[in-house]
């Protein structure tokens, strides 16, 4: 593949990524908040701008980095969330835009959150925008990397579902209570969840690397969502515990804030479009396997 530029190396994706490619053709390059320049990483300030010159010479831009969703939303944890998505994404891509030696392709990280609370109906890439704090963050996320579109440069939304990862997310986070045996459903357990493995997420990257015709945003969640009472269900199965300690909506609210209505109790029923239609191969399309791959 050549010379990829990657930022946000060091988060569950961006660690599965980077042991995937093969170093005997594939030079990986880290651009990292803070330490020394080498060969192997560079330094930048996502809210500050990037010299064009320092990211001049890739073949490839994988930009995942992005302030963590997980936390109660605070006005602050807010603007952190939008600001190291929104603002770190328009400084990388107006560099792209402006060297020299630009990329072929850029892939930026995005979220099933575009599309907003939208009950049982059936999402695909062309579905419409929806409203709340994650749908708008998603637009002006997205819109933030056209500035590498308008340049020439092949862009990819990965328009991410839940990512499971034995290492971080929230699945890491699920698990003590089911393990205890304290887990149930959120809410009231209707609302559809959109998940994806992580060596999905993995395999689809270099899935999109090499398929020229895909551009624009691209779901990347498995073939079968599940509904959040079926997914409780089944990891309490996996884990071999019961599922017996439903967390009421009001409750999920009071403990979690407004990340709770948007994240937790939000209902998103995506397919992926794009990567069934040119061909990607899932490895795991039901739940229960990715699970038992994971943490069975």
């Amino acid at each position: 593949m050549g010379r990829i530029l990657v930022t946000g190396a060091s988060g569950p994706i961006g660690t599965a990524l980077l042991s995937s490619f093969d170093p005997h053709d594939t030079r990986i390059v880290r651009l990292v908040r803070s330490g020394a320049k080498t060969e192997e990483q560079l330094s930048w300030n996502p809210l500050g701008p990037v010299p064009p010159e320092a990211v001049s010479g890739f073949d490839a831009v994988i930009h995942l980095a992005g302030e963590s969703v997980v936390g109660r939303w605070t006005a602050a944890k807010k603007r952190a969330i939008r600001e190291s998505r929104i603002l770190g994404t328009r400084n990388l891509t107006t560099a792209l835009a402006q060297a020299r030696g630009r990329p072929r392709l850029l892939i930026c990280a995005s979220a099933v959150g575009f599309y907003g609370n939208r009950g049982d109906e059936l999402l695909t890439e062309e579905s419409a925008g929806g409203r709340g704090f994650a749908a708008e963050l998603g637009r002006e996320w997205e819109a933030a990397s056209r500035i590498a579109a308008k340049a020439g440069i092949r862009t990819v939304n990965l328009r991410l579902g839940l990512v499971l990862s034995a290492k971080g997310g929230a699945l890491e986070k699920m698990l003590t209570p089911f393990k205890l045996g304290l887990g149930g459903r959120l809410g009231p357990g209707t609302q559809w969840w959109s998940w994806i493995h992580v060596d999905d997420i993995v395999g689809a990257i270099h899935h999109i690397i090499h398929t020229v015709s895909l551009s624009g945003p691209v779901n990347l969640v498995a073939p079968e969502p599940v509904r959040n009472n079926e997914f409780t269900r089944v990891l309490a199965s996996v884990l071999r515990r019961p599922a017996l300690f439903p967390l009421p909506a009001f409750a999920a609210r009071l403990a979690f804030g407004e990340m709770a209505q948007e994240l937790m109790l939000t209902s998103q029923r995506v397919l992926p479009g794009k990567l069934a239609a040119s061909g990607y191969a899932f490895r795991f399309r039901e739940l229960r396997a990715a699970l038992e791959n994971l943490v069975g």
